[in-house]
């Protein structure tokens, strides 16, 4: 009788085992150092809210309480987030564009628009490698995503 279930990296780990779960993926959003606190906090939602509809393999199972009170699911794995300058993250966004990384972006700009077609007609406005970057989120390969981010500094 096999007691054993597979863990996200394909390892098997006994039935009611406590062993530490490491995922092949990370989510990461990397912040520019110098955004107040509320921008920081309020730019990390707005990254992250894509990656659930796009990539559907990041979302795990909705919860309940004892009481039976449904909640809705959330991501099946942590979101790291880092911080670095205006160049960490044009640089990261160059590499995330090489490696074909899924990826969001927040804008300057995007502090003055009040909705999502705004939004979206500030980032069209602009090529890629003149966008005033405050943040950007990024999915995919473990490596690829470290690399992506490398110079960035976890957020304290």
């Amino acid at each position: 009788m096999d007691i054993s279930t597979e863990t996200p990296r394909g390892r098997r780990a006994e039935a009611g085992a406590a062993a530490p779960v490491r995922f092949d993926t990370k989510i990461a959003v990397l912040l520019r150092e110098d955004l107040p606190g509320w921008q920081r906090l309020n730019v990390t939602a707005f990254l992250v809210s894509g990656l659930g509809t796009t990539r559907p393999e990041v979302i795990g199972e909705p919860y309940a309480d004892a009481d039976g009170t449904a909640y809705l699911p959330m991501f099946r794995q942590p979101v790291l987030v880092f911080q670095g300058t205006a160049e960490t993250l044009g640089l990261a966004h160059s590499r995330a564009l090489g490696r074909g990384l899924p990826m969001s972006v927040f804008t300057s700009e995007l502090f003055g628009t009040g909705n999502d077609r705004d939004n979206r007609a500030a980032v069209r406005a602009r090529p890629a490698a003149e966008l005033d970057l405050v943040g950007l989120a990024v999915y995919g390969p473990r490596n690829a995503v470290d690399r992506t981010l490398k110079g960035a500094r976890m957020h304290p």
